[in-house]
């Protein structure tokens, strides 16, 4: 009940943002395989040209849900609205969706103009008219000059394009996008993201983008749906997500964490305090509302938010260096703090001084300089 609370909590104050009713809404959309449940009783609600990610690992159930939107998939339960009409049991081709796959999925026998006419042949417009479209989106993804050729003629980042002029020739009221820069080399796949959030922008099409990429979805993203085992973990802006992890699964699964072993000093209202060793920090209160004072947290602090001082120094954690990690723009140091965290602490460090000022064996001292930090429960992450 919670879950669904959080849901759609979330979703009432984007909907009231849009000045208007929600280009999609789920509502209570089940999805079933056999006895398996591939999507639990799922609440959302996206904007008007807004681009919504679904964030998760594999088999999660974020292309089960893009599937439904699509009307692919036939829900077991619910109810699906585009711009207010109800969809559930409309087909695909009524739902006036534009679709990008992961495979990209080109006719080879066809040239790229054919390729990118295909929605509109289909939708019976005028030879002219057709031409003039298809120049229009070839233009608009950079392709124009392209249109006899065949799509084997083509780079992996070329055939995306193709791809993606199709699904946006017909003007869709809804955008979808399963993973449709897996297949590309990292150059590649990050001028491709700005390059589509660009061309989102300017056509001001509302997107769903799904991705198992903690970085796609912070960087193209206006909010985020996590997701994990069939459901929906969180709705909110990136730096919400990332900033404030509504539960340990987020937590870990959206950037990197250290978990460090703390108790729960003192509760204030929305705030409380955690010890962590010697060090004091301010946590959220909600998430360990059911901690008794002095129990056991669990600490969630971000690399980048520990820094290095000396050893011994009040209000820091002792440690020892025991590998560093040169990352061109910054060094991670994996450190040793017996009694602080289960695993090696992973400091982020800006630069390159790291790698002479904390060489491997150094003892340190480890100071958390931001107030983003959440604790939960003792526990696994789900």
């Amino acid at each position: 009940m919670l879950m669904r609370t959080n849901q759609m909590a979330a979703n009432t104050s984007v909907a009231g943002s849009d000045k208007g009713r929600p280009a999609v809404q789920l509502d209570g959309v089940t999805k079933r395989f056999g006895d398996s449940i591939a999507l639990h009783e799922a609440w959302l609600k996206i904007g008007s040209s807004e681009f919504m990610t679904l964030l998760g690992p594999s088999g999660c159930g974020k292309t089960t849900l893009l599937n439904l939107v699509a009307g692919f998939l036939e829900a077991d339960g619910g109810e699906i609205f585009i711009e207010g009409a109800l969809v559930t049991e409309t087909p695909p081709h009524m739902r006036e969706i534009g679709i990008v796959f992961q495979n990209y999925a080109l006719f080879p026998h066809m040239s790229v103009a054919k390729n990118v006419a295909y929605g509109l042949r289909t939708r019976g417009v005028d030879k002219n008219e057709m031409a003039r479209r298809v120049d229009e989106a070839l233009a608009l993804v950079k392709l124009s000059g392209f249109s006899d050729r065949k799509p084997r003629q083509l780079s992996g980042g070329q055939q995306q394009r193709v791809a993606l002029a199709r699904a946006l020739v017909i003007r869709p009221k809804v955008l979808l996008l399963d993973e449709p820069f897996s297949a590309l080399d990292k150059n590649l796949r990050g001028s491709m993201q700005v390059e589509l959030k660009q061309i989102q922008r300017e056509l001001g099409v509302t997107t769903i983008f799904v991705t198992h990429d903690q970085g796609e979805a912070l960087s193209m993203s206006d909010r985020i749906a996590v997701m994990s085992a069939g459901r929906i973990r969180q709705i909110a802006a990136p730096d919400d997500i990332y900033r404030r992890p509504a539960d340990r699964f987020v937590a870990s699964f959206v950037g990197d964490a250290n978990v460090l072993n703390g108790r729960l000093v003192e509760r204030s209202g929305d705030a409380a305090v955690v010890s962590i060793g010697d060090v004091r920090a301010s946590v959220p209160a909600a998430s360990i509302a059911e901690v008794s004072i002095g129990g056991s947290v669990d600490v969630f602090v971000r690399p980048e938010h520990l820094s290095v001082t000396s050893r011994g120094a009040s209000g820091s954690l002792p440690g020892t260096v025991m590998t560093q990690v040169f990352q061109g723009g910054h060094v991670d140091l994996y450190i040793n703090a017996p009694g602080s965290a289960r695993d090696h602490i992973l400091l982020r460090s800006p630069g390159i001084a790291a790698l002479s000022s904390c060489p491997v064996g150094a003892e340190i001292g480890l100071s958390i300089g931001s107030d983003d930090i959440v604790a939960f429960p003792p526990g696994e992450a789900p």
